[in-house]
């Protein structure tokens, strides 16, 4: 596999334009184990193997199991979750597919049990964030595999 382009070097302003989205999603009060899931799930979906690549280092380097991490994929079946965790991967879901079926008000309800208004907008900001990047991944042609995680407290 090679890289088609480098966007950064080709359209740096794209980079920072993205950057003070990705900012604003860290500062959110979201937790942040919570938004490398939602990272990972979406990027399982769009089958983005650099966001693969880099957020499931990301989670480790939080802390994150791999069992969890693991299961992810398949994490209606798995008992490892959080009922606000379920909610939010949901959400993710239903985001990162919306074509399919739209956010079911049944869903809607089901993450406001355990976010508010503010977070949800703080939820589908991140989700939106990270389909982003796996769009500008997969279209630019990123490579996985080189990324290393920065060190997390």
């Amino acid at each position: 596999m090679e890289m088609r382009l480098d966007y950064i070097k080709v359209e740096p302003e794209a980079l920072q334009t993205l950057l003070k989205l990705e900012g604003y999603v860290k500062k959110s009060g979201i937790d942040h184990k919570l938004l490398e899931l939602i990272k990972i799930r979406a990027s399982q979906i769009n089958g983005c193997a650099y966001c693969l690549d880099m957020h499931t280092k990301d989670a480790r380097a939080m802390g994150e199991t791999e069992q969890r991490l693991y299961m992810l994929n398949a994490w209606r079946e798995a008992p490892f979750y959080t009922e606000a965790e379920r909610a939010a991967i949901a959400l993710t879901e239903a985001v990162t597919k919306i074509s399919d079926a739209g956010v079911p008000q049944e869903l809607y309800e089901q993450v406001r049990k355990h976010f508010d208004e503010g977070q949800f907008v703080k939820l589908i900001m991140a989700i939106n964030a990270i389909n982003c990047w796996n769009r500008i991944a997969i279209s630019t042609g990123m490579v996985p595999g080189e990324y290393q995680p920065a060190a997390h407290k």
